[in-house]
């Protein structure tokens, strides 16, 4: 018999998608260790790394309700929700190439 499929949907996009990575609401390096997470897919999780330092998401945005209101994520959350992507590259990697 077939296995069914677990669907999995980001909890910032709201899309369903194959994979999801774990986000810590307040990031390790500023103590949210073993606080609360959120399961984002692949390109949420790195846009959010690439928009915001990590004082920003440990004190402003340390929630989803705050991630889904940021200003500086309306443009992108409007594009993604349409996109069947899984995966984008880490445009901190080509910067640091360029260097």
């Amino acid at each position: 018999m077939a296995r069914k499929q677990e669907i999995l949907v980001c909890e910032l996009c709201e899309r369903e998608v194959q994979y999801l990575s774990r986000h810590h609401l307040v990031p390790r390096e500023e103590g949210g260790r073993y606080g609360p997470t959120a399961e984002l897919c692949q390109p949420c999780h790195s846009t959010l790394h690439l928009t915001f330092s990590n004082q920003e998401l440990a004190t402003i945005y340390n929630s989803i309700s705050a991630l889904k209101s940021a200003e500086g994520l309306q443009k992108y959350l409007k594009w993604v929700k349409g996109r069947p992507i899984e995966r984008i590259s880490n445009r901190r990697s080509r910067a640091r190439r360029k260097r």
